[in-house]
Order: C-alpha cells, then structure tokens, then sequence
C-alpha cells in the first residue's frame, strides 16, 4: 500500500488550527475586553486604574521578587546537579534523574498539600515555630520544590550533548578545571540556562495556589489577582493579564529566549 504525501501546507494546517483557535482568538478576546468598559466601550480606564493603585504595583514587584528568588535558588541547584548527572560515567544515572522528576507524576495540589500539613508539623517541634509566620519562606520554598524540575532537565539535556572532546581538548592545551567549566561548559550551558530560567520564572509569577496554599493566602501574586477580578471584573482581569503578558515579553526578550540556539550558545574556547 502506497502511503500518500503531503505538502509542508498541508501538514500545517492542524498546527495553524491549533493556533487560531487556542492562541489568538483567546488574545483578542483580552484585548477586547482589556481596552473595553462595562458598556463595551472603548476606554483606557482599566489601564489608568491599575497604574495608579499601589497595591496593584506592589504586588507586580512582589511577584518578580518571588519569580527572581525561585529561580536563582532553582539554577543554583540544578546546575551542579545537571553538570554532575551528565559528566558522570555511572551506569544508572538515569534512576537519580528519575528521583527527581517522579513527583512530577503526582498531583501538584497534593504535593502542595502535603507540604503544608509538613511545615504544620515542623512549626509544632521546638525550635521551628518561626515557620507558623513564614509565609514568604514557605511560598519560595514550595516555589523551588514543584518547579526545580524544570530546571534541571533542560540543563541535563543540553550538558548532555556537549563534545566530550572538547573537555580534552581544553586539557591538552593547558587549561585548568575552572577555566574549563568557565570557557566551555558555561556558555554552551546557556541555552538550558535560558530555558530553565524561563520555565521556572514565568510560573513563579502566576502560581497563585503554592502562595495560597503554603502562604495562608497572605502572599499575594498577580495570578491571584487575575483570578479574583476574572470572577467579577472580566475588563480589569483581562488588562492585567495583558499587562503580564508584556512582562514576560520584556523578561523573555531580554533573557535571549527569542534568539537561535546558535546565536545563544558561546563560541569562545
């Protein structure tokens, strides 16, 4: 039986309907309602209303500061575990790996649940009951707990195609272990970098269940706000998420997450 072929505008047609229906019709419906009042007028309102309540701008830098803290603590992490798991020549290193992915097989609430009912055990020991108050503690840790992931297997996927060669290389010409790892292993480490990064930031900011849940709802985030005003105030839940939208836009242009892998990736031994 003879298997027919199709054209590249063929094969795109499911991705193109995937596209138009689960991309842009959604952004056009927030930019209508974003640029829209209660009369379906257009109004600038919204914009104007967000900008001049400082509890709305807080919670913005709130937000980037959880975003920023998970993430730094997240690559910190990941990055020797990555570095270790792909220059290691054991057999089965793939089952430590797997220790790490295997809670993402779990439900997250109940991850985060469980979590909590932890750090409610830990607060009633002597010596811990400062964790009854750290809502900012808990919400960051449960941050880097659901999301450090997402950090490390970009970073072992991309250390993992490395040429061993060129750690021979480096080695032949002299170079010490540092300068190595400096001038080899970091820059062509950037693009899992990026993508980590990127992975783990981009959630930390809208995650509003891990600040709910481990924060008692005293940590405040823009998805929290999204969802509250998406309940009653569909103009105002839509300019926010616009005004996110444009955060990660910006956050994500100047990371490099719209550059080639081969503008990304140092070129320099």
């Amino acid at each position: 039986m003879k298997i027919p072929r199709f054209s590249r505008k063929t094969l795109c047609i499911p991705y193109a309907v995937f596209l138009i229906f689960f991309v842009i019709v959604p952004m056009l419906v927030i930019f209508f309602y974003a640029f829209t009042d209660s009369n379906m007028h257009l109004s600038f309102n919204n914009f104007v209303k967000f900008f001049s309540d400082p509890t709305k701008l807080s919670t913005i830098v709130y937000s980037l500061v959880i975003a920023l803290i998970t993430t730094v603590i997240c690559l910190v992490i990941a990055y020797p575990v990555a570095y270790i798991l792909a220059r290691s020549t054991m057999k089965r290193k793939f089952v430590i790996l797997m220790l790490f992915v295997l809670p993402m097989w779990i439900n997250f609430v109940l991850r985060v649940n469980a979590l909590r009912e932890l750090f409610n055990l830990l607060s009633s020991l002597d010596g811990m009951a400062w964790l009854a108050g750290s809502n900012y503690f808990k919400t960051v840790f449960g941050m880097v707990y659901d999301f450090l992931p997402f950090m490390i297997l970009p970073l072992y996927t991309t250390m993992l195609k490395i040429d061993p060669s060129l750690y021979e290389a480096s080695a032949d010409l002299g170079a010490s272990g540092f300068a190595t790892f400096t001038r080899v292993t970091i820059p062509l480490s950037v693009p899992g970098i990026m993508s980590g990064v990127t992975m783990v930031a981009l959630p930390s900011m809208t995650n509003y269940v891990v600040s709910d849940m481990l924060g008692n709802a005293k940590v405040t985030i823009i998805g929290k706000f999204i969802s509250d005003y998406f309940g009653n105030d569909w103009h105002m839940g839509s300019m926010i998420a616009l005004i996110l939208l444009i955060v990660v836009f910006v956050s994500t242009w100047f990371t490099g997450g719209f550059k080639s892998e081969e503008n990304v990736r140092g070129t320099s031994l």
